[in-house]
This record gives structure tokens, C-alpha cells and sequence, in this order.
């Protein structure tokens, strides 16, 4: 194999290449920065491009370096001028960009910077790809950039281009009688066609002449494509570059087909030309080398002959594509009747007996070349045979193409329906279905793209279906072989399987059975239902156990079958193939259903705690894949091995990764129910129509009356809410108009005529106010409603008015803008101004979910209506449960609380009997007692008109007055007649909502069971139901049979979930009338962070699986709402990100409020990028495959936190962030065993990546950047984005300078860095808290540190100071000693021993030498938990024993959200997402 890596540059090879001396000649950015560039060579160009590219090969790492160098951006853009650029600079230019893409960088912003030449390099391009004087390599190169031109078509300038490839006038390609036969079908498609030809007789011969070459393009290709493929011989050598360049085309005609834009006239062009019948009949799809070019025909195939209209875009349904293939058959049948005697017999038979393969093949091949040909042209696929002429056809194309045409169209919905959902040991293995090597970017792939548009629902769904399934399997393969591995299975003598060590996730079984096989249903071939029992012996450490016994209904597990063929003893080899070291024969997955009680019944989920079982012995009852099951019985009989006699091991996933079967049965589910998806939102979804369709002002049936309830806080602040309306108050005496407030908005009126428009202007930009006072709830403090503290900003505001109206709003949200603010109060005005209807938030962590229920409940909503599903409530920090029983619950008791309040106001009044039993008969005590009072009560008050009324009427009246004793005294105050009224309405308003709420707690006296009573709380009583995408998806199933109804989804995070699992949740629901209920679709995230996490490289690159939804809207153009202020950090800090983002200025506190306005106590600066050298001449280390570690700036970063716990940090207000797995457990290392275990020092409030920490924020952030050889994934300037805003005071970086501040998309970032001094500046003298104002330079002496060994040696004597004043002056006698720091260690020319080298002339202890070693331990090996560090006292090393994956411990310090890291690295992006199993990063 390849190394992958070894097309990295790194940075010293970088300085000495010629490609860097060359940059540093004619284009760096210091030489365009001054303005001392040379002048443009073009000979220059033609040098680099043959020396440097052609001759290379086109060499990834050559491309890559002259990419990095900004080659581009500097010098091959700003001098492409038409008529001059030779193929040597053109092609250059398609090499960049194709790089770009490939390291998945911005590519097209260089041109919309200067685009008047795109339209004549574009041209050269596609003259290029017609031009035989290049090679085929160059070929392949241009063919690879015209794809990822079709694949940009919402960036303006792209799109203008390669629409004219694709438009109509492609027509005069195919043949006239095929024109004529669709122009009959489609007239309009006549008159543009006569239009086009019309005005092509007014072009001058020049213009003609290249609108000619725009329409013939295609067609031209398609014939040099058959040239090519016609060139590969049946047998022999084969040359790599003709089959590389015949799949790169075979990609761009699938990416031509899959989007309608594209497909919509070419698709009968490419049919025309018979592409896929001639590729199936060449050679190359015979020969093992075209294996991917087969599997690619297959789905170009698949896809030309997709369930659409391509005229219309209408999806076809089976019976529409029945009827399709009917029509085709009868219309040959009446043909062949007609005009062709030889086939009398076929054109008589039922079309069920002749839309075979084999049937059809059975009546066209006695027939003669001439008649097939004669056949093919009555059917307009051919141009008529000339009378005297040889045959132009192969007898083998001709009936090829008859064949293909008519047979019968396999049901793919079936195959669908009848495929086992779990992978096996067949499909989990195979590299051709999963690839395992390092994808880098630079091949195709037979694999579906996740692009802007998708052709119908079905479509979209069984990309996603497909993606969904192999990454899954992917992540299976993973697990598998990290567990196996790490129980050392080995061959007993006796033969049998025994284990050498031991895994977290996989136990041996000691007993299997299948208990049930159950009849199948109507219909269908295999058993309804399959169910098995597991047993398995839970000898194992408490915690550990407890996660084994805490698997929940629907858990996915694995069975697996060993049969090792390893003696006893021998070590497992990470770098030998799995399957022949640990012998596994069989995988084979199952859901559990519940562990079985000691009476042998499955123990049932619920509010009730779980039975305690004795021993350790436990069984599991779980449910096979009956399509499986079907298939393994089936080859039983024929012979094979009974699969289910062979199961030794039982392999359990982490919950969170482990939702990959529920969400395939949802798909599945959604393929074969009609999707009804909002008519507002289906070609939003689908990528079509106008992007802005959805958006609130578009859409019909607008609400222009809401009350805004709490959103303002005053009038002023209203009125800066709507800077571009006129505020129109309702009320004229301003000191009345106090919120809430009624807002009423101008309807929208987009068809009227200009003057009556002018006319209206100012009438469309004014808003009525109107102030409402809310009814007096009450007498008690707590009826008050909660309101709103938060100063919505105008952009904040727009955002919350578009959520409250009908559409799509999607909200992009930069770090610190008020995201969950927002949401929070569009849930909050939906509440209050539309009780009826019910709301779904979404969101992607229990975390964020957490945040913001929180922020709900703090709000004025009623608790009765708040419900979280899922299993994250445990995290919510209240003390109320919010999960289904816990509503229950709450339920069940304030229903008790009430009906004590009924029993009291009942004595209150001398009622007898008891009528607060039950609530039915607290609501007859209401309607005859209470309301009955109420009312004669009224009756006495009511002022007549003209009446004088005495104030004391109201309290003399008033018949609760003795239940209201409890409230705050007195109850009337007696001032005004009307105040003592209100008071009396709102004291009968706090009774009635009493009887309220126990008319709606009914139900749950008549309901017995939980499960009936939860059933009732989703369905009937909640109002805001909250879940994440994973459990929307997990339930969708459940949730729809129940009944489950919503209007409105809000998703928070989106732009972090993956595309289908934001789908999901439109679906959650029955339509009603075939249409949906849905309203409201909000979206908030921020598509310039973090992407879903993808684990696979080849679906993350290739098939673009990690764009989310929200971000694929806004690419399409969707109208979004940029929330435009931060409040988080200070502005300072703010400015190293807020480059990326439209107009994000500050909030006022960020200057105003005085943690912003005191500097950071012991810096100089309040943010510093500190440059770190080699230590003892090593930067990036990486002890296994892509775990990348730097022992300099893990001991550099310690170090620093250490000096800021000395001076008084809390350690709760740092966070120690890195961008890569393998350097957080390094300084996890070093802190356990610096100042893990000291009082004084301790740990930092996390140690975590950069991935894991997006959505997190905290004061002060020290984050190490690791590489010092290649810049690696930080180059996706997402990931920089989310580093970058994390602190809210102080940030400070650890990186190797040279390497990064070179780095183009980093610039905006670097620049600022590098402003400042890089070297740490500190002012040891001060302490925390800050006192020192942030632009108080005055008396500023810093401390420059020169390096890392210097700051750890500061620290070291900084402590030992402290620690002496502290023995001295507080008697401390037992002191708590910090390790010696790390010493640089010199090794002298021609001698081996190491030789200490002094920071400091100081004395101090004797220092020991400090270097790191990495060892492996066993899988098995439970005397050394991997991971842990220990020191060896003598040597003073810090030994880091790390198993590949680290996962079968908990990490120190980690918490429950690190507590298994062995996938954590995914979260590291492109690079590193799985550091050991061997996929490197990109560059």
C-alpha cells in the first residue's frame, strides 16, 4: 500500500523547494504587500507547468506546494489575459482549483474577484478537452474541473457558463425525427426551438460560430470518449490514464443526470448517443480493471433512467413508470405487427411474457443485422440504414440497445424493502462497498453525491439511505476490530476459542438461542418476527457492568462468531490484516429488547426502579433481522453452516453512535409512505424554484396583528428595533405605552403598479403599537409572569418577527449573538399568541437541548405544557424532570396540590361533602358553587351608568376572601374602586385556572397505565416538545403510530446536523387530508462552523455527506437572517473571527461592562500568538498513525496554566483546547503529572479538542495548534473560526508561526497574530482579580519568555517562592512539591550522553533529563490501563502508555462527555478522524 502521506510537504522541505524560492522571486504576498514583485514571465508559467506538473505526473505533493504558495491567487489569475494564456497557464489555473477542491478550500473566490476573463478561460478549458494534441493525463485533469464546475452551480459565475452546455439548443444533436416525435409531445419546446434558429440567423459567423461549439461540446466529447474506450484492448496491458479518464466521464454524465438543471434537455442527447449501451458492450467493463467503471455505469444507469419527467420535474410514481414501459412495449409490438413479419409471434404475446432479458433476447436474435438496424430507426434511436451501404452497427449494440430499451424495470423500492438492515462480515469488509484505505481526494468513487439539488423525494432519500448505511457500517468496522483486538482471541488446544484479554465493549457469550420464529406476515417471505436469548457473565469492574446492564429496548448489538487460528500467547499486529488474526467468521447484528428478570420476562422500561438481580450471570432477550434470518436459513438448507450455532462473542456500541438501524427503518419508512412534505417547502428541499419562495413575506395567509408579549423591554426600545419602519402609537400618551406590546405590520402587496406603490410607500413602512396590559393572574407573587430581560438587537428582532410568521426562517447565528435568546423567544411569542398549537424543537446535543429548555423555563410558560424526550433530561440542572414519567409525575401531583386547593377553598366557603375527590367532581363543585358566587358577585359590583360606587363594595362583596388568606395582606388596598375590582378578577382568574388545569388532568384519572398516561401527555397536553435529531429519528416510528401532532419546528444547531436527520423531523407526523400541518420551520446555526461529524474520508470528501441542510439552503440562496452583534468576548478577540461573517459588530456591554475594560492579570496582552520551537529537536510527534502530539507546546501550555492558577485564576474559567486527539491526552499526561493532584493548582475546567468544544465558551482559552510539519485540518477555516471564538478575555495560541502565518486561509486570522510580539510577554507582579484597565500601558515591564523550558523553569521557582512565604507565614508543614520542569538536553558532535542545559544561573535542585517514551500495552492488559502516565522516579520520564483508540478506560479529567475516546479524533475533521485505523490527514 501506498503511504499515503507521503505527498505532505513539510515545512523545512517547503523553505528549500524550489517552488517556495521561485514564489519568494515572482509572486509571495510580502513582494505584492510592497509592491516590488517582478513582472509577469510567461515563460515562468510554461517552465513550472512542464518541470513542476507535467513531468511530475501531476505529483499531489508539487500541486499542493504550488497551491499553498498562493501560485493562484498571485500570480496565474491577475495575469491570464484571452488571446495570450497559453494551455500551459490555462492548465495551471484548472490544477489550482482542482487542488483546492480536493483540500476542500474556497476555490472560486479568486474569480469572482476579477471575473471579466472567466467566460474566455472557461471557453479555453472546454477547447482543451477537445484538443488530441494533449495527453490523456491533462485530459483527465480538465475533465475533473468541469465536474466541479457542475457541482458550484449556485455561484453566479459558473453557472452563467456551463448552463449553455446544457440548454436547449443541445438538441440539434440528436436525431430530427427524435426532435419532432418531442416537440409533438411538448409544442412549447417547438416554439423556443424556432425562436433559437430565428435569432441564430442575425448572429455574425464569428458568434454563430461559438455558440455552435457551446452546443456541439458535449456531443463532441461523447465521441472522443468512445474513441478512448474503444482503445482498451479485450486482454493485455491496459493503460491507467485511458481508464482513469473513461470513470472520470462516466462521473460527470451521472452528475449531469442526478441534478434536473442539467439533465432536463441532455438526458436525451446522452440517450441519443447510447452512452450507457456502449459502454456496457466495451471492453473495459469486462476487464477486472474497469471494476469501478462498472460499478460508476451502474449508477449512471441507474440514474438516466430515474423516476422523473424531465420536462416537468414531476416525480414518477411505479405505476406511472409501469405505464411508461407498457407504452414503449405495445408501440414495438404495433410496429413489429406493421412493418416487420419476423416478428409476428412477439407482436401478438401478453407483454408479460416478453419483457424479459431472456425473452427479448429470444425474438431479436434470429433477426439479421439490417432488420435490427431497420427496427432501431423506426423507433427513432437510430438514423435510417442508406440503401448499398455495409452495416455501420454491431449486431451485439443493436440488440443491446433493443433489449435494454424494453426490458422490464427491476423494483428497486423492493430490493429496498427486502435488504437486511445490518451489515455483515461480507459488506463490512469490503473495500469496494466501504472504503477503508486513505482517500485523498484526487479519484471518483462509485458512490452518490449530496449536492445542491436531488431530482425527487425518493432521490433524496436513497442517497442519503445509502450514505447513511455504509458510513454506519464504516463506524462498524471500527468498533468491531478495536474490541476484538483487545480480547485477544486465541485457539485453545482443545481447539475451542479463549481470550487473552479483555474490551470494554464486547463480552464472550456463554449461551444462544433463538426462542421465537414468528409466521410471516400476508405477503412477505420471511418470519415476522425473530427473537433470540443472550446470555453473558458480567465479571466486571461496577462501573463498567452498570453500562451493560443499562442497555435500553432497541440498542443495537453485534453477534460475532471467532474461530482464531493464533496459538496462546501471541500479540495482535495492528499492521497485519484483521479478519485472518482474530479468525472471524460471522457478524451479525440484533436490537435488544430488554434483559430478562429472574421469572425469565423481559424487564419492562418505565417510571418503576429496576429489579436488583442477583449473581452475575445476565440475559438478554433481543430481535434478529428477519430478512437475514430468512437468508442464512436459506443457504442452511443448501448446505451451509448454521450461522446461529457459531456466536462466541457479543459486541454492544456506544448510544450515541449507535442509532444507524432506527434511522435506515425511518428512511426505508419514508420511501415507501407518500412524503408529504409542505407544498412551501418541497422544492427548498429539492434545491429548485425561487430560494426565497419559503421566506415569510412570499407566503400567503401572512399574520400581520401578533402581540409581541415580552420581546420589548420599553418603548425606546421598540422603536430602535425598527430603524427602517415609522412607528405609529396608537396610544398618543407616551408614558401609557409600556409593553407587551400588540405590533400590527402593513400587508405585503408585491403586485402593485409603480405610482401606486410610491403612493402606499409610506404607508407599507409603518407599524401601529398598541399597548395591552395582561389580565391580573392573581394575588401570589408567583402569578406574576416572567418576563424578558434581554435588549433584542434590530437584527435579533427581524428574526424573532420571521419566526413567529408562516415559512421557512432560516437564522444564522456567529459565536455570542444570542442564538438560544432568540429561539427561546420565538418559542415563547408562538406560545402565547397561538395556544393551540403545538411546537418541536430539535437540536443536535443533549447539551444544546439542555441550554435551552433552561432558558424556557425561565420564561412565562406554563410547566404543564414543557416536555423533553429522550434520555438527556438527567443533565438539566433542575431539580424537575421533564422526560415523559417525570411529566407524569408532576402531573399526578399537582393534580393532588389542586385538588387540596379545591378541599380549602371547599371549607372556605361551608361547602358540604367531598368534592374534592376526584377532578370531575371538583368541576361540578366549580360550575355549582364557585361560578354560580362568581357571578352574583358581579352581579352586586357591576356600575351602572351614571353610579357612584363605594370602594368598599368590592372587599365586602368579594366571597374567596377568606381562601385568599394566605396571600400577601391586604387583599383590596381600598385606593379606587377599579384597582380592588382587578384585584377581584384576577383572585377569580387564579380560582378558575385551578378548575382549568383539573379539567385537563381528567384524563389521567380515567388513564391507568404510565405508558397510556405518557401517551396522552405527548399527544393531548404538551405544547413544546423537545428532543434531538437522534432521538427524532430513533422514534419516528412510535411517535407517528401515537399519533403525534406539531405545527412548528424549531432547530437549534443545525448546521451541525446531518442533512437527513434534519429532514427527519418534518416527517414526524400523519398528514392530515394529504396535506401537512406544518407552519413554521426554523432554523438557527452557523454554517461557518463545524460541518455533522463524517468518520469515512470518502463520504466526507467525495460525496459531500457532511454538508448539513442549513448549510445546502444557504448555498442555494435561501434568504437567512445574520445576527449581526456579539456579546461574548472583547472586541479585541472578537476581530479574529468576525472577518468571516456579514457586518458582526458588538454588543454595547462588550465596551461597557468592566470585565471587558480591565486588562488580564500577569499578560501583557489579552490575546498573543506564541511561537514554539522544536524541544530537543522534536515538534510533531506521532507515536501512532495520526495521533499528532507536541511535547513543546503541551509542557508550554501546562506551563502557562499553571502560572495563572499561581497568580489566582480560578480553574474553572480556563480551558485547555487542541486541535488534535492525540494532544489532549498528551497534556492530560502532563497535567496529572504536574499539577493534577496539587491543591493549589489542580485541573483545568476542561481538556478537550476544538471539535468537542464548539458550543462552548469560557474566559480565558489556551489552545496548542500541534503541527510544526504541515498546517493539517486547520486549514478548513471553519475549524480555525470555532478555535478562534471560544475565549471570552483571553486567548492564547501555542503554534509554530513560520508554518501557519503562510498559510493563505488563515491569513485574515494570522495577520492579526503576528501584530503582536511572539514570544509570551508576562507581568508576573500581578494578581487576580483584575484591577488594571486594558489600554493602561504605563509602569508595563513585561517578562518576555524566550522559550518553553524557560517558562516551565519561571513557574517552577515562581511556586517554590509561594510555597516558602506560605510555610513561613501560615506554618504549612506538609507542602506539596511540584516536579522538576523539562530540560533542554544538548547532544554534543560525536558524543551520545545527554548533557543538561541551565535555564538559569540560579541554584536550584538538581533538574533530571525529561523526555517522553510511547509505549503499546496489550489489549488485555488490565494491570496498565492505557492512558495512564506514570513517573519513573530515578528518571524523571514521563512514560504515556496509550493503547491504538484508547478506549477501554476513562481518561482522567475527562468527564462523562470524554469517557470513551476511541472515536473522538473523528471530531477532529478531515484529518485525524480516526488516528490509528490509518487515515491521515489532508494536508
Amino acid at each position: 500500500m501506498v503511504n499515503p502521506k507521503k505527498g505532505v510537504p513539510t515545512v523545512e522541505q517547503i523553505q528549500s523547494d524550489v517552488i517556495t524560492q521561485l514564489a519568494e522571486q515572482f509572486w509571495s504576498p510580502r513582494l505584492q504587500a510592497t509592491g516590488t514583485a517582478s513582472k509577469f514571465k510567461p515563460v515562468v508559467v510554461e517552465d513550472i507547468y512542464k518541470k513542476e506538473i507535467l513531468q511530475t505526473k501531476f505529483s499531489t505533493r508539487r500541486v499542493m506546494m504550488l497551491e499553498f504558495s498562493q501560485y493562484l491567487e498571485s500570480y496565474l489569475w491577475p495575469n491570464y489575459r484571452e488571446g495570450q494564456a497559453t494551455y500551459s497557464h490555462m492548465l495551471s489555473i484548472v490544477c489550482m482549483i482542482n487542488e483546492k477542491f480536493r483540500e476542500r478550500v474556497p476555490a472560486w473566490e479568486v474569480f469572482k474577484s476579477a471575473p471579466t476573463s472567466f467566460p474566455a478561460f472557461f471557453r479555453q478549458v472546454l477547447k482543451a478537452s477537445l484538443d488530441d494534441s494533449l495527453s490523456l493525463r491533462e485530459h483527465t485533469v480538465l475533465l475533473r474541473f468541469i465536474v466541479h464546475c457542475f457541482n458550484s452551480l449556485e455561484v453566479d459565475l459558473i453557472r452563467e457558463q456551463v448552463q449553455r452546455l446544457v440548454s436547449l439548443p443541445i438538441w440539434a444533436n440528436i436525431l430530427p425525427a427524435r426532435r419532432d416525435e418531442i416537440f409533438k409531445a411538448h409544442p412549447k419546446y417547438k416554439k423556443f426551438w424556432n425562436l433559437i434558429k430565428k435569432n441564430d440567423k442575425k448572429l455574425d459567423e464569428v458568434a454563430l460560430k461559438k455558440l455552435q461549439f457551446e452546443r456541439r461540446f458535449f456531443a463532441q466529447l461523447i465521441d472522443k470518449f468512445f474513441n478512448i474506450l474503444s482503445q482498451i484492448p479485450a486482454k493485455g496491458e491496459v493503460g491507467w490514464d485511458k481508464v482513469h479518464y473513461c470513470e472520470r466521464f462516466i462521473e460527470l454524465m451521472t452528475d449531469l443526470e442526478a441534478q434536473l438543471p442539467t439533465r432536463r434537455f441532455f438526458n436525451i442527447v446522452m440517450d441519443n448517443a447510447h452512452v450507457v449501451v456502449r459502454s456496457r458492450l466495451s471492453k473495459l467493463f469486462k476487464r477486472k480493471e474497469g471494476k469501478l467503471f462498472k460499478e460508476l455505469l451502474e449508477m449512471l444507469q441507474f440514474y438516466a433512467g430515474f423516476e422523473i419527467n424531465d420536462q416537468t420535474g414531476e416525480a414518477l410514481t411505479d405505476h406511472e413508470m409501469t405505464d411508461i414501459h407498457y407504452d414503449r412495449i405495445t408501440s414495438l409490438q404495433k410496429a413489429a405487427f406493421k412493418h416487420f413479419p419476423e416478428l409476428y409471434k412477439f407482436s401478438l404475446s401478453n407483454v408479460a411474457n416478453i419483457d424479459t432479458r431472456e425473452s427479448l433476447t429470444k425474438h431479436f436474435t434470429p433477426l439479421s443485422n439490417r432488420k435490427l438496424h431497420e427496427i432501431a430507426a423506426y423507433l427513432n434511436l437510430l438514423p435510417h440504414p442508406e440503401e448499398g451501404k455495409d452495416n455501420v452497427y454491431e449486431t451485439d449494440f443493436l440488440l443491446e440497445l433493443l433489449v435494454s430499451r424494453h426490458e422490464r424495470r427491476p423494483s428497486q423500492l423492493q430490493a429496498l424493502n427486502e435488504m437486511p438492515l445490518y451489515p455483515t462480515e461480507q459488506i463490512i469488509w469490503d473495500e469496494n462497498i466501504v472504503p477503508t484505505e486513505y482517500y485523498s481526494g484526487e479519484d471518483c468513487l462509485a458512490l452518490p453525491k449530496l449536492n445542491l439539488q436531488f431530482l425527487t423525494l425518493h432521490d433524496y432519500l436513497l442517497r442519503n439511505f445509502n450514505l447513511f448505511r455504509l458510513e454506519s457500517t464504516y463506524e462498524i468496522r471500527q468498533d468491531v476490530e478495536d474490541a476484538i483486538s483487545r480480547m485477544k482471541p486465541w485457539r485453545a488446544e482443545d481447539g475451542n476459542c479463549i481470550f487473552g484479554g479483555w474490551a470494554r465493549m464486547a463480552l464472550p457469550l456463554t449461551g444462544f438461542s433463538v426462542v421465537e420464529v414468528a409466521k410471516p406476515n400476508v405477503g412477505e417471505n420471511h418470519p415476522a418476527r425473530v427473537r433470540a436469548d443472550v446470555t453473558v457473565t458480567l465479571n466486571l469492574r461496577p462501573g463498567i457492568k452498570n453500562e451493560w446492564e443499562s442497555m435500553r429496548k432497541h440498542d443495537v448489538a453485534f453477534l460475532i462468531s471467532l474461530r482464531p487460528s493464533t496459538p496462546i500467547g501471541t500479540n495482535y499486529d495492528y499492521s497485519k490484516p484483521f479478519i485472518p488474526q482474530v479468525g472471524l467468521a460471522y457478524v451479525r447484528g440484533c436490537e435488544i429488547e430488554g434483559m430478562l428478570d429472574e421469572n425469565g420476562k423481559v424487564i419492562e422500561e418505565g417510571p418503576d426502579p429496576k429489579p436488583e438481580l442477583k449473581g452475575e450471570i445476565r440475559t438478554y432477550r433481543v430481535w434478529l433481522d428477519p430478512n437475514q434470518y430468512q437468508q442464512d436459513m436459506t443457504n442452511t438448507v443448501n448446505g451451509a453452516e448454521d450461522v446461529y450455532e457459531t456466536f462466541n462473542v457479543i459486541l454492544r456500541r456506544k448510544p450515541k453512535e449507535n442509532n444507524f438501524k432506527a434511522v435506515l427503518e425511518t428512511i426505508r419508512d419514508l420511501m415507501n409512505t407518500e412524503c408529504v412534505v409542505p407544498d412551501w417547502l418541497h422544492d427548498i428541499i429539492l434545491g429548485y424554484g425561487d430560494p426565497g419562495a419559503a421566506h415569510y413575506s412570499k407566503m400567503e395567509g401572512q399574520i400581520h396583528k401578533l402581540d409581541w408579549n415580552d420581546t420589548f423591554l420599553s418603548i425606546d426600545h421598540l422603536e430602535a428595533s425598527f430603524p427602517d419602519y415609522r412607528i405609529k402609537l396608537l396610544e398618543e400618551e407616551r408614558r401609557k405605552n409600556r409593553p407587551p406590546f400588540r405590533l400590527t405590520f402593513p400587508p405585503n402587496r408585491p403586485n402593485l403598479k409603480r405610482k401606486d406603490s410610491e403612493v402606499d410607500s409610506e404607508e407599507e413602512k409603518s407599524i401601529e403599537v398598541e399597548p395591552h396590559i395582561i389580565p391580573n393572574r392573581g394575588p401570589y407573587p408567583y402569578s406574576r409572569p416572567k418576563v424578558n430581560s434581554i435588549l433584542f438587537t434590530p437584527t435579533q428582532v427581524e428574526a424573532i418577527r420571521a419566526g413567529m410568521q408562516h415559512g421557512l426562517t432560516l437564522v444564522v447565528g456567529p459565536p455570542g449573538t444570542g442564538k438560544t435568546d432568540v429561539a427561546v423567544q420565538i418559542i415563547s411569542n408562538i406560545y402565547h399568541n397561538f395556544p393551540e398549537q403545538r411546537t418541536l424543537i430539535v437540536t443536535h446535543s443533549n447539551q444544546a437541548l439542555n441550554q435551552l429548555f433552561e432558558k424556557i423555563m425561565a420564561l412565562d410558560v406554563d410547566e404543564r405544557h414543557l416536555l423533553r424526550m429522550g434520555h438527556g433530561e438527567e443533565a438539566l440542572e433542575t431539580e424537575k424532570d421533564f422526560s415523559r414519567y417525570g411529566r407524569v409525575n408532576y402531573v399526578l401531583a399537582q393534580r393532588l396540590e389542586l385538588l387540596q386547593e379545591v378541599a380549602r377553598l371547599q371549607s372556605s366557603l361551608g361547602v358540604q361533602g367531598d368534592v374534592s375527590y376526584t377532578c370531575e367532581t371538583a368541576g361540578h363543585f366549580y360550575l355549582y358553587q364557585v361560578f354560580s358566587r362568581w357571578e352574583e358577585f358581579i352581579s352586586k359590583v357591576k356600575v351602572k351608568p351614571g353610579e357612584v360606587v363605594d370602594v368598599k363594595t368590592v372587599k365586602e362583596l368579594f366571597p374567596f376572601t377568606k381562601f385568599f388568606e394566605t396571600a400577601p395582606q391586604p387583599l383590596f388596598k381600598g385606593k379606587s374602586y377599579e384597582e380592588d375590582l382587578d384585584t377581584a378578577e384576577g383572585c377569580f382568574r387564579h380560582i378558575k385556572r385551578i378548575f382549568t388545569q383539573l379539567e385537563e388532568f381528567r384524563a389521567f384519572e380515567l388513564l391507568r397505565s404510565g405508558a397510556d398516561r405518557s401517551k396522552y401527555l405527548l399527544i393531548k397536553e404538551a405544547k413544546i416538545i423537545a428532543m434531538t435529531c437522534t432521538h427524532a429519528a430513533l422514534k419516528r416510528r412510535d411517535l407517528v403510530e401515537a399519533g403525534f401532532k406539531y405545527d412548528n419546528i424549531l432547530m437549534e444547531e443545525s448546521a451541525q446536523i446531518l442533512e437527513i436527520e434534519t429532514f427527519i423531523p418534518l416527517l414526524l407526523q400523519n398528514p392530515e387530508d394529504g396535506f401537512s400541518r406544518l407552519k413554521r420551520w426554523i432554523m438557527i446555526g452557523d454554517h461557518h462552523q463545524l460541518p455533522p461529524v463524517i468518520k469515512n474520508m470518502a463520504f466526507q470528501k467525495f460525496s459531500n455527506m457532511e454538508q448539513s441542510l442549513f448549510t445546502r439552503c444557504v448555498r442555494l440562496g435561501v434568504p437567512t437572517v445574520d445576527l449581526d452583534a456579539q456579546g461574548r468576548a472583547r472586541s479585541s478577540l472578537a476581530n479574529l473571527y468576525n472577518w468571516r461573517y456579514k457586518r458582526l459588530g458588538n454588543l454595547p456591554h462588550v465596551m461597557l461592562w468592566p470585565e471587558f475594560q480591565l486588562a488580564n492579570p500577569g499578560f501583557a496582552h489579552d490575546f498573543q500568538l506564541i511561537d514554539v520551537q522544536d524541544f530537543n529537536g522534536v515538534g510533531e510527534s506521532e507515536p501512532n498513525p495520526y495521533f499528532y502530539q507536541n511535547l513543546a507546546e503541551a509542557e508550554y501550555v501546562v506551563g502557562v496554566f499553571m502560572y495563572m492558577r499561581l497568580l489566582g485564576y480560578p480553574a474553572e474559567k480556563i480551558s485547555i483546547l487542541t486541535t488534535y486527539n492525540g494532544q489532549k491526552h498528551l497534556i492530560r499526561d502532563v497535567i496529572a503529572q504536574r499539577c493534577g493532584y496539587n491543591p493549589f493548582i489542580g485541573r483545568p475546567s476542561k481538556v478537550t479538542t476544538v471539535d468537542r468544544y464548539q458550543g462552548q465558551q469560557n474566559d480565558y482559552i489556551l489552545l496548542s495548534l500541534v503541527r510544526t510539519r504541515a498546517v493539517g485540518h486547520l486549514r478548513d477555516v471553519r475549524r480555525l473560526i470555532v478555535a478562534m471564538s471560544r475565549a471570552r478575555l483571553g486567548l492564547y495560541i501555542f503554534a509554530r508561526v513560520s508554518l501557519f502565518q503562510n498559510c493563505f486561509e488563515l491569513t485574515p486570522a494570522f495577520n492579526q497574530l503576528v501584530t503582536r510580539p511572539l514570544k509570551l510577554c508576562l507581568l508576573p507582579n500581578e494578581v487576580y482579580p483584575p484591577v488594571r484597565k486594558v489600554d493602561d500601558t504605563r509602569h508595563m515591564r513585561p517578562l518576555v519568555v524566550e522559550d518553553m523550558p524557560h517558562m516551565a523553569q519561571f513557574v517552577y521557582e515562581m511556586y517554590q517562592r509561594q510555597l516558602h512565604t506560605m510555610m513561613t507565614t501560615r506554618g504549612f508543614d506538609r507542602p506539596f512539591y511540584l516536579k522538576q520542569p523539562p530540560v533542554e538536553q544538548l547532544t554534543m558532535p560525536g558524543d551520545q550522553t545527554e548533557v543538561p542545559m541551565e535555564i538559569t544561573p540560579k541554584p536550584a535542585p538538581p533538574k533530571k533529563a525529561y523526555t517522553v517514551t510511547v509505549t503499546e500495552v496489550g489489549a488485555g492488559d488490565t494491570s496498565k490501563e492505557p492512558g495512564s502516565g506514570e513517573v519513573t522516579p530515578d528518571a524523571g520520564t514521563l512514560k504515556m502508555e496509550r493503547h491504538p483508540g484508547a478506549s477501554d478506560t476513562e481518561d482522567e479529567d475527562s468527564g462523562k462527555e470524554d469517557e470513551d475516546s476511541k472515536m473522538e479524533g473523528v471530531e477532529d475533521g478531515a484529518e485525524g478522524s480516526n488516528q490509528v485505523k490509518g487515515e491521515p490527514e489532508n494536508a
